[in-house]
């Protein structure tokens, strides 16, 4: 079995990490490039830097920050938010990022996923999809949680993939800041549907959690904010933990 990735999620608003609850309600939780360090020191195996107010501002992901971030990394780093065309995607490699992370555009347009996925590699393909719980279905949602899209999330991850994304990131905006745990049905409804990996996210706040959305989730990978942040627990006994439980992970040397 490939070993699971844990992934940081840096929500940046004006150069500054923030964090809030269901996609509201913002509140400062220290320096990128900052964290960016801690977390690369402390074995994180992935950093992903969202820049959570760029498509509602209508500007591209801000370049300093993605430059100064991926200046303390020696892992991989995706960056989404405000990547809307080809060259915004270029602007955020040319800055350092390895993915580029794709949500409101790609709903909009599916085929810039494909000519992305053409100059740069499938892995390199980062579809996001935020999702609520609607009846018996996920209804996705666009521009940071504050649109409908009018998609399901388990037939919009299997069209994303058609079209050439290397990944899923799955938000689920329910569980998003709360600390209650991963939805882990949706996240494994996602993840049999689609052969790519899903990274699932939104609700993690305790090291049982991640030992849930990686069984019953089906999930490649787990992403967390806050509980990484505010020191919560630490990358490695987050690590031992999942190691503890039969789970493979990279372990720091």
């Amino acid at each position: 079995m490939l070993a699971k990735r844990i992934i940081a999620c840096l929500d940046v608003r004006n150069g500054q990490v923030v964090k809030g609850i269901n996609f509201e309600g913002l509140r400062s939780a220290g320096d990128p490039s900052a964290l960016a360090r801690r977390y690369n020191d402390e074995g994180i195996d992935e950093l992903v830097i969202l820049d959570v107010t760029a498509t509602l501002e209508s500007r591209r992901a801000l370049a300093d920050t993605i430059r100064a971030v991926s200046s303390e990394l020696f892992i991989p780093l995706a960056v989404g938010g405000g990547i809307r065309t080809e060259d915004d995607a270029a602007a955020a490699v040319e800055a350092g990022a390895d993915k580029v992370s794709l949500n409101t555009a790609a709903l909009a347009n599916p085929a810039l996923i494909t000519t992305l996925a053409n100059r740069y590699g499938s892995q390199a393909v980062v579809v996001a999809i935020d999702a609520k719980r609607d009846g018996s279905g996920y209804a996705v949602f666009a521009r940071s949680g504050q649109a409908a899209a009018n998609r399901d999330a388990v037939e919009w991850a299997r069209q994303a993939e058609a079209s050439g994304a290397g990944e899923i990131l799955l938000t689920s905006i329910d569980r998003d800041g709360t600390k209650a745990g991963f939805d882990c049905e949706m996240t494994a409804a996602v993840s049999r549907a689609v052969s790519i990996p899903v990274i699932a996210s939104g609700g993690a706040g305790g090291l049982d959690h991640f030992v849930d959305v990686f069984t019953a989730g089906c999930a490649d990978a787990a992403l967390a904010a806050s509980i990484f942040h505010y020191a919560e627990t630490s990358v490695h006994s987050l690590k031992s933990h999942l190691q503890q439980h039969g789970i493979p992970v990279r372990m720091a040397p």
